[in-house]
């Protein structure tokens, strides 16, 4: 698979960890655009000569009445990524387009388009959503795709205030009877070449909708989950930021909608759970489920985005940057004096525990200290902004400082948590060894005819041993050890429960519920702050993982006073899948981690100095919707002149909106849609 230059960073921060599959024939990567004189690439083959030549002409004249440059690609399809916001996106960033540069991107026979543009720019989100709609869509849908074009230009050319007839020339009339002229005829054909092309024709004689390859919609299900859950949690970020500025009757709003793109999101989850599970799946419940995910995840987004346009009007850094730079200044300063405590913390605990109990927050310092060094970087800039009068480039740089404190204190916070965690398991594993003794001693009062007591009380003896030996040691793993004798505890369970009375009997059911919930707790909680701190790199799975874990965590929380046993289950399956999304997690990061080099050098120099910092901030999903060029109108180009370049003082075609920029799945314009 081609992979451009942005598209490589795509790949290491977050979507390209999944397992991609094949997608459809012809499918095609992001391309590179011609010049002013070649506004025009039809891939597709969709266009005739005569065709290409009038929208040519058409999108020239659009350029000489507005000054808005409009680029159309007709491809067969999406590829990397699928989706048409993202392509059109990848494209516009790979080909640096400004702020005034449109891209009308259109896949003939995946019936998918996106008419991208910069935020900044002279048209703004809405009216580009209104050209999609009310003209573009239209035209397309009736597979006219010199239609198409024409429609776009007008569209613009109205958004911008410039109508073909302000030159004072004759050649809007021209068009007109240009157009005019030949619709007719080019439809008929068009559609006749089309229907031939997709070689099938429905009774009423539309054309027959093709229906997207299985393990295609598998991939658009997974990275639709990813971009979701970023989406979701970049907002949520952002509301409590906005909440301690603005109070809670400002955000009421964009809460309720936040909650409402979680539900959606858990079911989503819960779904992509059933379909990871062990149990073989019908094609048809696989490609059902895999297509409401796709849809609960396109409805959160709609949700948030409908939101957006308010929300980032409440977080309009630039009109109070100097009190915004202050304050996340105060934040940095006071994150950068805990470290020290928590880098000590941990040193402490690497003299107590061995290192697999340590490996979710085992270089939580080191990437503190990056994201530290790059909220730095960015409030220098900001200030420097702030001198230059250049309020929005100082609000990214502040948002981009905010993101990146917040998680290193994240970072730090994970330490003493984990301690927290560590010192109760140990605690609860000592309880439950005195007890387990206790019940070996019980159960060897009980008669033993086939031997099944004394090879229990073995095991049980065994495993208390075991769990002894560990818990002196220097190198102490006491979550495992617990989970290895409740195990055991189980076992002998079985054997003394009837030697107890009731009431002792749901004595020892509350205990242990509450203490396999306490464990499954710190467990999820273990892997969320691991994944929200590295999400750049972490893919749907482990996501999936740890969603339905938190699912389980509340099952088994809600059932805990009524029914232990049915509670205990859930605990345990909350703490089992926990587990799986930290393995996950730990290997998704482990393969961005294995191509740092290669990234750090694209920054100048490995994990040291800017170079690291920047790459810290990409592996905490800070940076990937720049980066990726996604996101719709948040970024005008790539690194050396676009949304990156500006955020880092360079200037160039784009730039990122305030209040949108960070984890990887921003609230961008999502328009476009089926044809």
């Amino acid at each position: 698979m081609r992979l451009r230059w942005a598209a490589a960073l795509a790949t290491a921060a977050a979507v390209a960890v999944m397992a991609i599959g094949g997608g459809a024939a012809l499918a095609t990567p992001p391309v590179t655009l011609g010049s002013s004189s070649e506004y025009v690439l039809d891939e597709s083959g969709v266009l005739s000569a005569s065709e290409a030549t009038q929208a040519q002409e058409r999108l020239e004249q659009l350029k000489a009445d507005t000054g808005l440059d409009l680029w159309v690609a007709y491809v067969d399809d999406f590829s990397d990524p699928a989706d048409a916001m993202g392509w059109a996106s990848q494209t516009a960033g790979d080909n640096n387009l400004g702020v005034t540069q449109y891209l009308l991107a259109v896949a003939t026979e995946g019936r998918a388009y996106y008419l991208w543009g910069d935020s900044t720019g002279p048209v703004s989100d809405e009216q580009l959503g209104t050209i999609e709609q009310q003209r573009i869509q239209p035209a397309l849908s009736q597979n006219d795709w010199l239609g198409a074009i024409d429609a776009a230009a007008d569209g613009l050319t109205d958004a911008a205030g410039g109508g073909r007839d302000a030159s004072g020339s004759g050649s809007w009339l021209t068009w007109i009877l240009v157009a005019v002229a030949v619709a007719v005829g080019i439809l008929l054909l068009v559609t006749f070449l089309r229907r031939r092309k997709r070689g099938a024709v429905t009774g009423g004689g539309a054309p027959a909708v093709e229906q997207v390859p299985l393990d295609e919609l598998e991939r658009r299900a997974a990275s639709a989950l990813v971009q979701t859950d970023d989406a979701i949690k970049t907002s949520a970020q952002e509301l409590g930021f906005a909440k301690a500025q603005f109070g809670d009757a400002a955000t009421a709003e964009f809460e309720q909608a936040l909650a409402t793109a979680k539900t959606n999101l858990d079911e989503a989850f819960t779904l992509k759970q059933q379909l990871d599970d062990a149990i073989p799946d019908s094609e048809q419940d696989t490609r059902a489920w895999n297509e409401r995910i796709i849809a609960l995840c396109e409805e959160s987004n709609s949700l948030l985005d409908d939101k957006a346009a308010d929300f980032d009007e409440l977080r309009k850094l630039e009109q109070n940057a100097p009190e915004a730079l202050a304050r996340v200044q105060d934040q940095k300063a006071g994150a950068e004096a805990s470290l020290d405590s928590a880098s000590a913390t941990l040193q402490t605990l690497r003299s107590t525990y061995a290192p697999e109990a340590l490996a979710t927050i085992a270089d939580n310092p080191e990437q503190a200290r990056q994201r530290l060094a790059f909220a730095g970087e960015q409030l220098a800039a900001a200030q420097a902004a702030i001198g230059a009068g250049k309020g929005g480039e100082a609000a990214v740089g502040i948002r981009a400082a905010e993101e990146a404190v917040g998680q290193a204190v994240l970072l730090e916070n994970a330490i003493g948590k984990l301690a927290d965690d560590l010192a109760a398991g140990e605690s609860s594993a000592s309880a439950l060894i005195a007890e387990l003794e206790q019940d070996v001693v019980a159960a060897g009062a009980l008669p033993d005819p086939d031997g099944r007591v004394a090879a229990t009380i073995a095991a049980t003896t065994r495993q208390i041993e075991a769990a002894k030996a560990n818990l002196a040691s220097s190198a102490k793993r006491p979550l495992i050890t617990l989970q290895s004798l409740e195990n055991a505890n189980q076992q002998i369970d079985a054997l003394v429960q009837g030697i107890r009375d009731a009431e002792a009997q749901a004595q020892r059911a509350r205990q242990m519920v509450g203490q396999l919930i306490m464990q499954a707790q710190a467990q999820v909680s273990t892997a969320e702050d691991y994944i929200t701190a590295r999400r750049g790199a972490v893919g749907a799975q482990a996501r999936t993982r740890l969603a339905e874990a938190g699912a389980s965590l509340v099952r088994a929380q809600q059932l805990q006073a009524g029914d232990p046993e049915q509670a205990m289950q859930h605990a345990q399956r909350a703490d089992q899948l926990a587990g799986q999304a930290i393995q996950l997690a730990q290997g998704d990061v482990g393969s961005f981690e294995s191509g740092g080099g290669g990234l750090g050098g694209m920054f100048g120099g490995g994990q040291q100095g800017g170079g690291g910092n920047v790459l810290g901030a990409v592996l905490g999903g800070i940076l990937i919707n720049s980066m990726m060029g996604g996101g719709g109108r948040s970024s005008g180009g790539s690194l050396g002149g676009g949304s990156l370049g500006g955020m880092f003082g360079g200037g160039g075609g784009g730039g990122i909106r305030p209040g949108s920029f960070g984890g990887g799945g921003t609230r961008g314009r999502r328009g476009g849609g089926r044809f």
